[in-house]
């Protein structure tokens, strides 16, 4: 194919989320044309997943400034910067306005879910004019019924929240638990305790498996059933040793709600509302109708009981549909090669990565680029601020604007505190990372949990226990 042909061809977005629609945004505004590819009904399906947690940031740090100038003519109206919106107002207020507009409406293919990435008529071994060559992408609809796409670049947004880490240890799933999944035993990462899910958790024992704010919305929304139905029981699973490295920053976090969050956590665990399991692993789950839960605390084997269990244990990126794509990845977090080392969870307690853009998110594969949290692999700290700067920078070296792609534009605010994990990540709902003792710098503002991100409410997207 000529480059001109090339040219004609849309950029293919995957996913509709925040950081996808911010890029088709972006797109519109260089004058080239998107093909936003979306697994879900609707457009941002995984956020109304998690639709009734709130977020740390407040809406000044959750509006892209492309997708600001596609809904100004309008007649949007704003939010108040300064107040914090759950997944629900996000869509309502931002997320499905700026899908309605005008430039990005028809572009968005929902019921969509990418199979497979590759090159007409190449797999990853061909290498004569591959640059040269379309990417095609293979999607599959709700009736299974399989279609073609071409674009003449991939920007892969999809994120992480259909790719829950596993509850067992070792990266394995435990015995038992794709059955446990599937009958409902073991729940979704995060549960509308009070509200959609009620009835699956008053009155019963639950158990929460995982340490970062995933888990902690999930057990203040617990501790809020339980003033209502006095006989809804609590359980926390910890691999770590001792929960106070999830209290975070408390009164002295930069971030008030995030800060709050923490300290009704540590009031409910010292009370006894919560029963904690420390340094427990899960070995086995039960299904159809077994309560039983098994583990093993400092190396000891343990039986637990519960209706349910919720594992709030962090998400992973799948890689399975990109297997015919030149990646160069970080061996250890799966995030690109250059991004990996500044933000591993075994080195970094903080969540202060310096604004980064196209050359740090390249891969080998020529105008591919995977952004948004699914970009930070395994490592828990992604935030939705920072991937705005990287589909703007992303957007540019597309568009042929090398200079603007390299410009850091990104300004972060001083919190005075680290990881919005305390050890772990955002941008769905998180957690991981064992020490939040010192400071890093200018610290991100958060999205939820998946994210993923409570006093009842406020999460980052999750992560990896």
């Amino acid at each position: 194919m000529n480059d001109n042909a090339l040219a004609d061809l849309p950029v293919a977005v995957i996913g509709s989320g925040p950081v996808g629609l911010a890029a088709a945004a972006q797109l519109v505004t260089r004058g080239i044309r998107p093909l936003i590819l979306e697994a879900g009904p609707i457009p941002s399906a995984a956020v109304a997943e998690w639709g009734h947690i709130g977020l740390f940031s407040p809406w000044k740090y959750n509006i892209d400034e492309a997708a600001r100038s596609l809904l100004a003519p309008t007649g949007w109206q704003e939010p108040d910067g300064d107040y914090l919106p759950t997944g629900t107002e996000l869509i309502r207020d931002y997320l499905k306005p700026l899908a309605e507009t005008a430039e990005l409406r028809d572009a968005i293919q929902t019921d969509t879910r990418v199979v497979a990435v590759t090159r007409d008529g190449k797999d990853r071994t061909g290498t004569s004019q591959r640059e040269s060559t379309p990417f095609l992408i293979r999607t599959q609809d709700a009736d299974g019924t399989l279609a073609d796409f071409r674009a003449r670049a991939v920007i892969d947004a999809s994120g992480t929240w259909e790719s829950p880490n596993p509850l067992g240890q070792s990266g394995l799933q435990a015995p038992g638990e794709a059955e446990a999944r599937r009958s409902g035993f073991v729940t979704s990462p995060l549960p509308d305790v009070v509200g959609r899910d009620r009835e699956q958790f008053a009155g019963r024992r639950t158990l929460v498996v995982g340490g970062g704010h995933s888990a902690a919305n999930t057990l203040l929304a617990l501790a809020d059933l339980r003033e209502e139905a006095p006989d809804t029981r609590i359980g926390w699973v910890l691999r770590r040793a001792d929960p106070a490295s999830v209290y975070g920053g408390e009164d002295q976090d930069g971030l008030p709600a995030r800060g709050a969050l923490g300290a009704r956590l540590r009031r409910l665990v010292e009370t006894g509302a919560i029963e904690v399991h420390a340094s427990t692993t899960i070995t086995g789950v039960g299904a159809d109708g077994d309560d039983a839960v098994a583990a093993e605390t400092d190396g000891e084997p343990v039986t637990l009981h519960a209706d349910r269990v919720v594992p709030a244990t962090g998400f992973r990126p799948d890689l399975g549909f990109l297997r015919e794509i030149r990646l160069d990845l970080d061996p250890v977090v799966e995030a690109p090669q250059q991004l990996g080392p500044l933000i591993d969870p075994e080195y970094h307690s903080c969540g202060t990565v310096a604004p980064h853009g196209a050359r740090m998110l390249a891969h080998p594969e020529q105008d591919f680029y995977i952004v948004g949290m699914k970009s930070y692999g395994r490592a828990p700290t992604f935030l939705m601020y920072t991937g705005y700067e990287q589909v703007r920078s992303v957007v540019a070296a597309l568009a042929g604007d090398q200079e603007a792609a390299d410009r850091v534009e990104l300004v972060l605010p001083e919190t005075g505190v680290c990881s919005a994990d305390v050890g772990s990540s955002c941008d769905a709902p998180a957690g991981a990372a064992d020490e939040a003792a010192g400071c890093c710098g200018p610290a991100e503002p958060v999205l939820i949990g998946i994210p993923t991100g409570v006093e009842h409410g406020r999460s980052e997207e999750a992560a990896a226990d």
